[in-house]
């Protein structure tokens, strides 16, 4: 019965979860700077008659539903967010902030949260709720793990969390359990030679070539040092040597990514990593500075709460529309949660052909089919209803 409550809460609820996330969208604001975001859903918290903190890991919030056992708390978290984009798209709701965008649906997130707020404040659950509003995820060192270092996951048994997906239709949800995301690890690197003219390259030192050569081999971590069935990805995506076409550089800069499915291999990686750089370097006589910036760890679903919200899911959204997930090699920092109790992280279909909604997420034209806010809303709040052990 509660499930059929639920859903025709959340049915009803539609136009001002439209509302919500619109007014997000229109009002973007970068990792650690949500203070307008924050006092929205402050405000609109208080308006639901439901008791807050504001200013937690700076700029997050979370409201506090009481249920029938107090001593048992369960968390529902969204991230708050958006991203250094500028919107594309002439939208009635288009971001009113150039170069700011939610480009990663965390305005959605956000209105779902809401939405499942006022459902539970109307259907009291079985455990206190805690609603997590997290600033941060977009940037390290992750909004989730200065919440943790605050108290947030303080008292509480499990959590729960959700991601809108454009390539799955919306009115589906997605699910994986076990390892879902990878770790990600930044990569930070100077290769340091003796710059010249590019015609007498004899008289001086190459770091171009010595940065090509490290580049290369560096790909053999993962094609000869990984364990085959540990994915393990290895990419640089931003090389600068600022010579010329006659001009041999003194240095070259280069970033870059390393992501994996396995904390004791990602470790072992960093220092395999460190090593084959500084070893290739000083073969061509050239230094390297290396930085290794660790970043969000593997994203754990735990197996039995996953099977039980499972259960909550196929009940709320039918079985049909739930689909098992592969391996997704972005990270997230939700992650960070699930290394200190149980917790189920899942995707919430947001794409339609029909109407052009298929825009990747971190794209400039990025949307979602609003229909699926209310099964947000809704699921979220069944899932406060799974009994917790």
């Amino acid at each position: 019965m509660i499930i059929e409550q639920i859903r025709a809460e959340a049915r009803a609820l539609g136009p001002r979860l439209v509302e919500w996330r619109r007014h997000l969208h229109r009002h973007p604001e970068l990792s650690y700077q949500e203070r307008e975001t924050a006092a929205f859903v402050a405000q609109t918290l208080n308006d639901l008659g439901i008791r807050c903190e504001t200013g937690v890991a700076g700029t997050g919030v979370v409201g506090y539903v009481e249920g029938a056992d107090t001593s048992r708390t369960t968390a529902l978290r969204a991230d708050i967010d958006a991203l250094p984009i500028h919107e594309a798209d002439d939208r009635e709701y288009r971001s009113t902030r150039p170069g700011v965008m939610h480009a990663c649906g965390h305005d959605a997130h956000t209105a779902c949260l809401l939405g499942a707020a006022r459902i539970l404040q109307r259907h009291p659950p079985p455990t206190t709720v805690k609603l997590v509003f997290q600033p941060g995820e977009e940037k390290l060192p992750g909004g989730a793990s200065m919440m943790i270092k605050e108290g947030v996951l303080n008292g509480v048994n499990r959590i729960f969390g959700q991601h809108v997906m454009p390539l799955i239709p919306a009115g589906k949800i997605g699910m994986r359990p076990g390892k879902y995301m990878a770790s990600s690890d930044e990569i930070y690197l100077t290769v340091r030679g003796k710059g010249g003219h590019g015609a007498q390259p004899h008289l001086g030192l190459d770091p171009v070539a010595a940065a090509a050569q490290i580049i290369v081999s560096a790909q053999q971590l993962v094609s000869r040092r990984a364990d085959p069935r540990i994915p393990t990805v290895l990419t640089f995506g931003k090389i600068v040597a600022n010579g010329a076409t006659n001009v041999i550089p003194d240095e070259v800069y280069i970033e870059g990514t390393f992501r994996t499915f396995d904390e004791a291999w990602r470790d072992e990686a960093h220092r395999i990593l460190k090593n084959l750089v500084e070893s290739v370097a000083t073969a061509l006589g050239a230094t390297a500075d290396l930085q290794i910036v660790r970043g969000y760890p593997t994203l754990y679903n735990d197996p039995e709460l996953t099977a039980r919200a499972r259960n909550v899911i196929e009940n709320f959204v039918g079985k049909a529309n739930v689909v098992d997930l592969d391996l997704w090699p972005a990270s997230e920092d939700f992650a960070f949660y699930t290394q200190r109790i149980p917790g189920f992280f899942y995707r919430l279909g947001t794409r339609n052909e029909s109407r052009g909604i298929v825009h990747g997420l971190h794209t400039p034209r990025f949307d979602i089919d609003e229909s699926a806010l209310e099964i947000g809303a809704g699921i979220l709040a069944a899932l406060a209803f799974e009994p917790a052990n």
